[in-house]
């Protein structure tokens, strides 16, 4: 089959298109011909190296979207020539199942196309239990741009934060794919939303997305203190952030009293500052979110099913063009979500 590789950490010059062996699903596995799958911010990190063991050559690509080929030994309930969206996460029952005992270990978290082959490929090969059946009326390529960053949203608004109606909640990064989703999942709690994004363009899709306040963080010196200054002075009750270094300290400053600071990424890097007086005075919280439970993905794709939430993507390019697509990620030059097509 055909796939998009890389046999060294590197930047996008080292993937290549090749030719490898189709997989064949083990027990309680199935194959998926992939008609649809999406770029992550992850595919990026991966590529340049995380401190993970992957097979190489590897095969990127954790959301996917396509038909069940075959199936595994054990496999019931699922058949050759249904159409699926996959769940990407793996064991991720290691965040909320009860220990089995302090001789048996439990698996941690593991993200296909991560830590396994992903859907950059005309086949991949996924547990059953990870397929979710694609409604007719849905498209690949809806399902493909969903998946991680809406379940990602969800849990970090709902699940960790207990995002409510009638809440302010301040959104960094909001031209980014789980921004995006975020904006949406807000707007259907019936909070009010703040958001940062850079360029009139994203400016203007930003709003239309459904955001009521949006800041150019290009031409706003200090975005922290408008939005204190435009909720009079009480600051938001939640604020979702993926970018960390300076944005981090912002996103503290423009907390109200009891306010919650979610993050689910670094892309400006690892490290932070904080002001410690700022947590103590105001009584503030600050949660780390990952993923989101198969409970949640199925919760969030099925509003995505209902025509409640739309995936924004930005383009849909062939799978020869990965690299291209890579480049433009990391160039930031992607509003939403980028989508490949074998």
């Amino acid at each position: 089959m055909k796939a998009v590789v890389f046999s060294e950490f590197g930047g996008p010059e080292v993937l290549r298109v090749a030719d490898v062996p189709t997989p064949e699903p083990g027990p309680g596995e199935v194959r998926v011909k992939v008609h649809a799958a999406s770029l992550n911010h992850l595919d990026l990190w991966v590529r340049r190296g995380l401190p993970i063991e992957i097979t190489m050559p590897h095969i990127g690509g954790s959301d996917v979207a396509g038909v069940v080929d075959a199936v595994g030994a054990g496999v019931e309930g699922v058949v050759p020539g249904t159409r699926v969206v996959v769940d990407p996460s793996l064991d991720y029952d290691w965040y909320e199942g009860e220990p089995r005992g302090p001789g048996i270990d439990d698996p941690p978290l593991r993200l296909i196309g991560e830590h396994t082959q992903g859907g950059f490929a005309e086949y991949c090969v996924v547990p059953a239990r990870n397929v979710v059946q694609l409604p007719d009326h849905v498209s690949y390529e809806t399902a493909a741009a969903a998946g991680l960053v809406f379940v990602t949203a969800w849990h970090a608004l709902i699940g960790r934060a207990g995002l409510k109606a009638g809440d302010c909640v301040l959104i960094t990064g909001a031209s980014g794919g789980v921004s995006t989703a975020a904006i949406q999942i807000a707007r259907h709690a019936g909070a009010y939303v703040y958001a940062v994004t850079s360029g009139p363009d994203n400016v203007r899709r930003v709003r239309e997305l459904g955001a009521d306040l949006v800041y150019d963080r290009l031409e706003v010196d200090d975005w922290s203190t408008a939005v204190w200054n435009d909720t009079e002075r009480r600051g938001v009750d939640i604020a979702l952030d993926s970018v960390g270094g300076p944005v981090f300290a912002s996103c503290l400053r423009a907390l109200g009293v009891g306010g919650r600071l979610v993050t689910y990424g670094g892309t400006a890097g690892p490290r932070i500052e904080a002001d410690v007086r700022l947590l103590f005075w105001k009584q503030l919280s600050i949660m780390g979110s990952t993923m989101g439970s198969p409970a949640e993905f199925r919760r969030v794709m099925r509003l995505v099913f209902e025509g409640a939430f739309a995936p924004v993507i930005h383009e849909v390019i062939p799978l020869e063009d990965l690299r291209r697509g890579h480049e433009m990620l990391e160039g930031g030059e992607v509003f939403g979500k980028l989508v490949v097509r074998p």
